[in-house]
């Protein structure tokens, strides 16, 4: 069972959650060898300023080797490129869109048993919960939709003091997290610790959980 990172979001240029990554690919081990899954985007063009960007990001926090992984790859290429890692990447993106092509690649189950560091950031994040709550960009409405299930909560990532109306409406069925940009919740076997400030809306109240120093 794997161990998982779920990061509010990054502004990669900006490296604001450097700290919290680093923990991350120390918890894999020196020098991890790191699997990326594509932005939520038509492909993953090696040539896109951002994978530069992100490779080299990567290996400034130790990694040995950084490959990426397409949806479209067959579940056997999939399986092999995981077997042949440390710390599996899932980046940000469009939450509906790649919530639907890890639904359709059908890789559930090797992610499930894969025997390392899972880090999913933003949407990626998401992605791996139960219950994601998306927001509409254009109309700020928010919407609730099923994740993998493979970390048992309702999340919302980007969260931002103040805009608390809906979040608070919607905890009065269910409690639902809400991680800033700068934050994490790190969820092993069930067991639940937060990097910096991670709020809980419950009960239609909202309650911080987490203020923990950064520690490598």
């Amino acid at each position: 069972m794997p161990k998982y990172y779920l990061l509010g979001g990054e502004n990669t240029h900006k490296r604001d959650a450097e700290e919290i990554n680093q923990i991350a690919f120390n918890d894999a081990g020196k020098s991890p060898r790191v699997l990326v899954f594509s932005w939520a985007r038509a492909s993953f063009d090696r040539a896109y300023p951002k994978s530069q960007l992100m490779f080299d990001y990567f290996r400034s926090l130790g990694a040995c080797t950084v490959n990426t992984v397409e949806y479209s790859s067959t579940l056997e290429e999939i399986k092999e490129r995981i077997s042949e890692s440390d710390l599996i990447y899932l980046t940000g993106g469009v939450p509906t869109v790649l919530v639907e092509r890890l639904k359709k690649s059908d890789i559930r189950s090797l992610l499930r048993d894969f025997e390392g560091i899972i880090v999913g950031r933003s949407a990626g994040a998401l992605a791996l919960c139960r219950k994601c709550i998306v927001t509409c960009r254009r109309t700020s409405e928010i919407k609730i939709i099923d994740g993998l299930g493979l970390v048992d909560l309702t999340l919302k990532t980007h969260y931002k003091l103040g805009k608390d109306e809906k979040l608070v409406g919607l905890s009065k069925t269910k409690d639902v997290f809400a991680v800033p940009k700068d934050s994490a919740i790190v969820y092993d076997n069930g067991k639940l610790s937060f990097i910096n400030k991670v709020y809980l809306f419950c009960n239609g109240k909202r309650q911080t959980v987490s203020e923990k120093p950064l520690e490598s």
